[in-house]
């Protein structure tokens, strides 16, 4: 569920599930049912004999309209950005406070070159614009371990996951990372939003202190990197003396937490957003965002969970960022409970052995 096929299904609103045990058994032509909100596939059904008799949410799924659903909260009124994770201009949504995760790497992917900077500039002034007087995070290039670009000519590597990937890739292509961010920063000048822009993979202060050097240098002014690795939510402290924000990965920092290759379907339990010992990171993150009165989100897969997104908010996470569909049910959530009970929630489940048990927890009430 935490690999990038997946998300891409969950963004456009495909039914889809994943790591089905005994799929490939199934005899061809026989009819099944998949239900990509339960992650069952029901063998052997009567085919619906027109889309009256499929659920209605099915069709309407891919176009969220969030117009109505006004700024996320808690019951009590305390405010929970609700963003959007977007990868190109289609996954633009009427109505949404802004976007918490602008992917890059479809201006890069299939190309045996590097987008100029013009063609850079074009293409994120169209996406900020889409967006007028919202905030607007853009992610640079987040590339290699599962996401190879080939123009990158980056090295073969044994276990690429724990290599060359993300900011990394500026050790060896620095001018890739210095074209995006002067194309970012020309857009954001022209554009109608506030733009932010943060870094995957940031792994050390030093780090984290370069990546905001470079940015500044361009003239963008709102800097943050993404908490994907265990060393940067214990260092968050650090982290955040060069940075303005953070925005914790889920999906990374719960397999370099678990040891878990997050696109492995046989180690479901360890990649699994509930376990406790990722939630002790992410409170960690944003105990370090609070002491420093700058704001830390969430934009990994499970801030689309409505629960589990209510127990971020009491691990003091300040906005969620989700594909558009998931937004009404976390908004509705938030606003059926208060702040304290987030809390509350958020010490169940950090407490508990495993992930059922902190589902279960959470779950009582």
């Amino acid at each position: 569920p935490t690999s990038h096929t997946a998300i891409l299904a969950r963004g456009l609103g495909i039914p889809a599930i994943v790591a089905a045990a005994g799929a490939t058994g199934i005899a061809d032509g026989t009819n099944v049912a998949v239900d990509g909100t339960s992650g069952t596939v029901t063998v052997g059904v009567e085919p619906a004999a027109n889309s009256a008799d499929l659920p209605p949410a099915r069709a309407a799924r891919t176009h969220v309209d969030l117009a109505g659903l006004g700024p996320g909260h808690t019951k009590d009124g305390h405010p929970v950005s609700l963003y959007l994770n977007i990868g190109s201009i289609k996954d633009v949504r009427t109505g949404a406070q802004g976007v918490g995760l602008l992917r890059t790497e479809f201006l890069f992917l299939g190309r045996k070159d590097s987008p100029s900077r013009a063609e850079q500039h074009a293409a994120y002034l169209e996406l900020f614009n889409a967006f007028p007087g919202a905030r607007v995070v853009i992610r640079t290039l987040d590339a290699g371990a599962d996401k190879p670009l080939p123009f990158l000519a980056l090295p073969e590597e044994e276990n690429p996951a724990l290599g060359v990937r993300g900011l990394r890739t500026a050790r060896l292509r620095p001018e890739v990372l210095d074209d995006q961010l002067a194309a970012i920063a020309s857009a954001a000048a022209a554009a109608a939003c506030e733009v932010w822009v943060m870094a995957p993979m940031v792994a050390t202060p030093a780090e984290a202190a370069d990546f905001a050097a470079r940015a500044r240098a361009h003239g963008l002014q709102h800097v943050g990197a993404m908490v994907e690795i265990p060393a940067a939510a214990l260092r968050a402290a650090r982290l955040l003396e060069h940075l303005d924000f953070l925005s914790i990965g889920t999906n990374d920092l719960g397999q370099y937490t678990m040891a878990a290759d997050r696109q492995d379907g046989r180690l479901p339990d360890l990649l699994d957003p509930w376990q406790p010992a990722l939630l002790e990171l992410i409170a960690l993150a944003a105990e370090a965002g609070r002491a420093a009165g700058k704001p830390v989100g969430v934009c990994g897969e499970a801030a689309a969970d409505p629960r589990l997104a209510a127990v971020l908010v009491g691990l003091g996470v300040t906005s969620l960022s989700m594909a558009a569909a998931a937004v009404p049910a976390v908004h509705a959530e938030l606003s059926a409970r208060t702040l304290r009970e987030c809390r509350e929630l958020a010490e169940r489940a950090r407490d508990a052995l495993d992930p059922a048990q902190a589902r279960a927890l959470v779950s009582r009430s």
